[in-house]
């Protein structure tokens, strides 16, 4: 195993900040045998209307590992040996860097903020630390990535986030290491550890900023007053500055990962996605289409949260081609449509897998993904319409009724992506309630946690991945049906699984007049990603069921999606 190198000690500057910080939050734990919870200094709300209001940023993961195509950090025990893991720094020189052309990438896609792994879980830092030697200044390249982006960020207009890591499998005084931080040290000091993290946080506001967001990730062995501990740090020096759930305290805003969250009008949320599978650059990783691409932005758009949109650049430098392509192809769509995006909230109508919704002032955009012919039904709106237009080009009529809201669009009009609805309203459009859609199925499942309602198996089928159908723990088999009202013919399934990993076995079948027939069978549901995907010939039926064969622990379920052959 290479050497550890220990962090260095703070600064003066560094010192003193720690120990006001330590003062404030520690003075009441001097007086009294049990910690006293640290009162949260709050979000500034202009800040997180400015941020909300963007809806649309990218996410850099990147650093050496980007030499072995390897997903980053993850890796690390388990791909590749530690000891080799640990010394990619020193032939990582990524001489095609330029943090202007990535900036000008993100301004070309449309995204309005951009958030760079400046520390994953490996611990490698990707600016000019003062507190390790384990940084971009001391590899072959010698050039601080994060000073330099920070820098086009500003000259570009765009706002700057930093990415770091909660939890350091690198680091001696973190309590777990590698693989997956899933190994004890024999000696650790987290309280050190701690000061460490403060003091590379303070660098990063202090020299970088004044920056959008911190993204904090993986808080393991942090709690909720460890991690408010960090955030009320960062606002001690930047009050403005905006922090995601992941320091072991909540933050201001929640993290979907590699899904679309659930509609949610209360609490700001962002979505973190993969433009490809992987996190890090991988070679030949599969791209996900334009259309995928435009729909989980407008997905979560219309469920009110932001999409931070993750590329894993090359180790030469470059954001690869074929995804600054992809990249620049949703921002020609948001230059035509971005007004249905940019300073909008979510609904009134709850996003399905066939529409969404967004809404400013007195207009609500109707985004229509999926149609059947030349109409389509959604849920009455319960509000009056002065007026309707097709954004996408085209002649719309639509019919507000009080049982349902009808809209006819020939389908030479029809856009293949999305077909956009502009209602004009005589009231305004943020006072309608949210409009849940209408279901024509059912669900039950052999197992339940808990028996409780709030894992009830209609969670996997309410065309929301913010909920779920979950089984006690230490199930390892289990089924799921879906009970249509009528027979139902479709040609695909999508499985997002909640807890990753697992399920190790299944089977999708449909009933065939009382017996069970196999569509397909699968021996993951998406490792990691935790989602599967496949097509198949069409079958029709009224019952279909997910029969979990084996699992490693009780099988949790966020969604499954029958997906209707075409007429």
């Amino acid at each position: 195993m290479s050497p550890r190198i220990p962090p260095r000690f703070p600064s003066p500057t560094l010192r003193a900040a720690l120990a006001l910080m330590t003062l404030v939050s520690s003075s009441a734990l001097a007086q009294s045998p049990s910690p006293t919870p640290i009162v949260p200094v709050p979000v500034q709300e202009s800040a997180v209307e400015r941020w909300r209001d963007d809806r649309f940023g990218m996410f850099i993961h990147w650093g050496p590992i980007s030499q072995k195509g390897e997903e980053i950090s993850w890796s690390r025990g388990k791909n590749i040996p530690i000891e080799e893991y640990d010394a990619l720094h020193r032939t990582f020189n990524p001489e095609k860097f330029n943090a202007d052309e990535w900036v000008a990438v993100a301004k070309e896609a449309g995204m309005k903020y951009i958030v760079l792994t400046t520390k994953h879980h490996d611990g490698f830092c990707l600016w000019d630390t003062k507190q390790t030697d384990y940084d971009i200044m001391h590899t072959p390249f010698k050039r601080d990535v994060t000073r330099e982006l920070a820098d086009a960020c500003k000259k570009q207009g765009i706002a700057f986030g930093a990415y770091y890591s909660t939890c350091d499998w690198h680091h001696p005084d973190f309590p777990v290491t590698s693989p997956g931080g899933k190994i004890p040290r024999e000696t650790s000091d987290l309280d050190r550890y701690t000061d460490y993290l403060k003091a590379q946080i303070t660098e990063l506001l202090t020299n970088y900023g004044p920056l959008c967001t911190l993204w904090f990730d993986v808080p393991q062995r942090f709690d909720r007053q460890r991690g408010q501990s960090v955030i009320n740090l960062a606002r001690s020096i930047q009050p403005d500055i905006l922090v995601n759930n992941r320091t072991g305290a909540p933050g201001d805003y929640d993290t979907p990962e590699q899904r679309i969250g659930g509609f949610n009008m209360e609490r700001p949320w962002e979505t973190c996605m993969t433009i490809c599978h992987q996190w890090a650059w991988k070679p030949n990783d599969k791209l996900k289409s334009l259309k995928e691409c435009l729909h989980t932005l407008i997905g979560t758009a219309g469920g009110d949260g932001n999409l931070l949109f993750n590329v894993g650049p090359e180790p030469t430098g470059e954001i690869e081609a074929r995804q600054v392509d992809r990249l620049k192809e949703m921002g020609a769509w948001l230059a035509s449509y971005g007004e249905t995006i940019y300073g909008t909230r979510g609904g009134p109508y709850e996003p399905t897998r066939r529409y969404a919704a967004t809404r400013r002032g007195n207009v609500i955009y109707l985004h229509l993904l999926k149609w059947k012919g030349d109409t389509f039904e959604l849920p009455p709106l319960g509000a009056e319409i002065a007026e309707s237009s097709l954004l996408t080009g085209g002649r719309v009529d639509v019919q507000n009724r009080s049982d349902k809201l009808v809209v006819k669009v020939a389908p030479p009009d029809q856009s293949p992506i999305d077909t956009i609805v502009k209602l004009v309203l005589k009231g305004d459009a943020m006072a309608i309630p949210p409009i849940k859609p209408v279901l024509t199925h059912s669900a039950t499942a052999s197992n339940v946690f808990g028996k409780s309602a709030n894992y009830a198996p209609e969670f996997a089928v309410d065309e929301d991945t913010s909920t779920r159908w979950a089984t006690d723990a230490g199930t390892t088999q289990a089924w799921l049906q879906i009970d249509f009202a009528a027979p139902h013919t479709v040609d695909g399934v999508k499985i997002e699984e909640a807890t990753a990993s697992r399920v190790k076995r299944f089977a999708l079948e449909f009933d065939d007049n009382g017996q069970w027939k196999t569509i397909l069978t699968g021996e993951s549901l998406g490792g990691t990603v935790g989602s599967f995907e496949r097509s198949f010939p069409a079958v029709t039926a009224r019952r279909f069921r997910l029969n979990i064969l084996e699992a490693t622990d009780g099988p949790s379920i966020a969604e499954i999606h029958l997906l209707e052959a075409k007429p």
